[in-house]
């Protein structure tokens, strides 16, 4: 197999979310934490912010050894995106995503994929400068 860096980047927008959850920063920050380990990504840090006002909500950023998950929900608009990015063979960000849309169950989402792996070596030095 070819060293080169793995990237998986799963991210999406989940409408319809309880407003109850999506308020509860100290659950959103357990759900984040749990989703990380779900996708066997090791954490390092979990922080989270609850942003007052009629159009706040909760932010949870986890910080982990192979990059970020972030959670940032809109319980005005009963909305929520999600963004698992993580490097690695030993890591699947899918699987992040699975558990946050069981959790949060929402009427309905969207969710994209992007592989933000390095390109092959042979064709790598073509951009570079």
């Amino acid at each position: 197999m070819e060293d080169r860096i793995i990237g998986k980047h799963v991210y999406g927008s989940l409408y319809g979310i309880p407003r109850e959850k999506a308020t509860d920063e100290e659950y959103l920050r357990g759900l984040i934490a749990r989703a990380a380990e779900a996708a066997g990504a090791t954490v390092l840090e979990v922080k989270s912010w609850t942003i007052p006002g009629e159009k706040g909500g909760v932010s949870v950023i986890a910080l982990v050894l192979e990059s970020h998950l972030a959670l940032h929900t809109w319980p005005h608009y009963d909305y929520a995106t999600f963004d698992a990015y993580t490097c690695g063979d030993h890591t699947d960000p899918w699987m992040a995503w699975r558990l946050v849309v069981e959790e949060l169950e929402p009427k309905h989402y969207t969710v994209q994929y992007a592989d933000r792996s390095q390109a092959p070596r042979a064709t790598a030095g073509l951009a570079s400068r």
